[in-house]
């Protein structure tokens, strides 16, 4: 068998370039792998050799650590991933992740603007003029009434839009391809934003990104973060508003007029239905709380 290390370099890089999975993504797995490889060397156990007893080792020294669940379960995939892997390409017969199970979590519901709050937070850029309002309405309007990741919202080019502003075609996780749709708000708040980009990029450094920065260059996710940051900071709001919540609040928004859950999750661009349905708990959180507060006897 090929050295260990040399199999986890080459499945990153098939990760990479076949998977096209995230840079994010790409560090946690290597983290996981690097830990299972310091493990195994201390057992004096080849990695891409080790048994499914060798893992559940693996996984208990990681709970005696008080690692969290999320942590722990993220390193599963890592793991299921490595061996489907050396199984797929021969380096192996069987995968030994695969009859490990996920340790149990608790649900979180996802954090949210209800409608009311997410029109007060759209207006802060006029309202307050802190940064450049005409980027940052059009930039808190695109996440929001779409349904974008941070990092697909930093990726849009000029090329992205079809029909103008109104829809895009852009490359989700993984490099899958999904249209997105802006409201008549959004594609007013784009449209208005066109020619101020316009007049702001550099003639002698053109860029083709859709969100600039005030010189001229292409915005950074940093910089989208950090922009809806100064934003969450000057709202009235009692939480935090980072980027992603503008996508959960457009999925919990659609879920709660009626939208069919599977058509949230094509906007979102989910691989599973079960990553969707967690808006249906959100909405049921809604129903008990007007309940409560209408029923007579609550």
């Amino acid at each position: 068998m090929i050295d260990s290390s040399v199999l986890i370099g080459r499945y990153l890089d098939y990760m990479r370039s076949t998977r096209k999975a995230a840079d994010k993504t790409l560090t946690a797995y290597s983290a996981d792998l690097r830990d299972f490889a310091d493990f195994c060397a201390n057992r004096e156990i080849e990695p891409a050799a080790a048994s499914a007893a060798d893992l559940r080792l693996f996984i208990g020294d990681m709970s005696l650590e008080r690692r969290a669940a999320v942590s722990v379960n993220r390193t599963l995939s890592s793991l299921r991933g490595f061996f489907r892997y050396l199984a797929r390409f021969g380096e192996r017969l069987d995968n030994p992740a695969e009859t490990l199970k996920n340790l149990k979590t608790g649900r979180r519901l996802p954090s949210f603007l209800w409608e009311a709050e997410m029109a007060d937070f759209a207006n802060l850029p006029e309202k307050e003029g802190v940064l450049w309002p005409v980027r940052d309405k059009a930039l808190i309007l695109a996440m929001y009434s779409a349904g974008l990741r941070i990092g697909e919202l930093c990726s849009m080019t000029l090329g992205s839009f079809e029909r103008g502003c109104a829809r895009a075609r852009i490359a989700g996780k993984g490099g899958k391809e999904r249209y997105v749709f802006f409201s008549e708000e959004g594609t007013a708040a784009l449209e208005a934003y066109l020619p101020a980009r316009a007049a702001r990029v550099k003639t002698e450094k053109p860029v083709d990104a859709l969100f600039i920065n005030k010189r001229g260059g292409a915005l950074s996710v940093q910089g989208a973060r950090w922009i809806t940051g100064v934003y969450s900071r000057h709202s009235n709001l009692p939480k935090h508003v980072h980027p992603h919540a503008l996508r959960h609040s457009f999925a919990t928004h659609l879920v709660n007029a009626g939208c069919d859950i599977r058509v949230v999750q094509e906007l979102l661009g989910h691989a599973n239905l079960s990553t969707t349905q967690r808006y249906t708990h959100v909405n049921m959180e809604k129903l008990k709380a007007v309940y409560h507060k209408a029923h007579p006897h609550s």
